[in-house]
């Protein structure tokens, strides 16, 4: 299992945490079925009243998907295959309020979950990036995701500045994809807390509530992800350029902002 779930009935808190520290909590194709069938099962526990989605081992919330993760594509670029696409509690029809606590690296595909939590507390470590321009790959999903939570100028910034730049804890305070910045170690324990606080409010208020704020973003997100699927396929360098720019990436170390 590359989950570990973890409920305190007395408070009705769930935290789920992404458990492959020696892969910086990449999501392979296993992982991402455990994500959506962990969410499912949660809609049907009535002891869980919120959830805190984290990482283990503290280096890295995730690093999205998995790089030895082998996807086969059908050959019509309409019918582009994406194994993220359902690994977010949203996406799997729950309403419950999820929290997010980011300790360390969170890039690419940890954006897919980061867009579907209510809200995300990081400690100072927190760093947040999007890779794919660098290996010749069009961010798509995860762009039209941040863009409901940054100004636009914002998410170009990091989308297209690649591996070569990353968004600080501060940084994304201060334009909005964090709502809270903690010391080293200590965005669990945040998080945590203000669950707490939600999950001992009525049910049906939290959800409800939970429900309305993300119908006002998903007509957009559907617009948006509408043309993911044609853009990745026209955008996205061969398998074999994207894995020798992946080789030849520079070694220094990337600016944080």
């Amino acid at each position: 299992m590359s989950l570990r779930l973890d409920t305190d009935k007395e408070s009705g808190v769930c935290v789920l945490t992404l458990d492959r520290p020696e892969r910086l909590n990449a999501v392979d194709l296993a992982t991402a079925t455990e994500l959506s069938s962990a969410w499912r099962a949660l809609r049907f526990d009535d002891a869980v009243r919120a959830v805190v989605l984290t990482g283990a081992g503290g280096r890295a919330f995730s690093t999205g998907l998995d790089r030895d993760a082998v996807v086969p594509q059908p050959s019509s670029p309409y019918s582009q295959d994406d194994p993220l696409i359902a690994i977010g509690p949203k996406s799997n029809d729950l309403w419950k309020p999820v929290l997010a606590a980011v300790a360390g690296m969170a890039c690419g595909g940890a954006f897919y979950l980061l867009g579907e939590c209510d809200f995300v507390i990081a400690d100072e470590t927190a760093a947040f990036f999007d890779p794919h321009t660098s290996y010749g790959m069009v961010s798509a999903y995860e762009s039209v995701l941040m863009a409901q939570r940054m100004p636009y100028g914002e998410v170009a910034r990091m989308v297209l500045m690649g591996n070569a730049e990353r968004v600080s804890a501060r940084r994304a305070y201060e334009v909005g994809l964090v709502s809270e910045v903690t010391a080293a170690g200590r965005a669990l324990e945040a998080a945590v807390r203000c669950a707490s606080v939600i999950a001992g409010y009525p049910t049906e208020g939290v959800q409800g509530s939970v429900r309305a704020l993300w119908a006002a973003k998903e007509a957009a997100r559907e617009r948006g992800w509408a043309q993911a699927p044609h853009l990745i396929s026209l955008g996205n360098l061969p398998d074999e350029r994207q894995a020798e720019l992946f080789a030849d990436r520079p070694r220094t170390a990337p600016r944080t902002r």
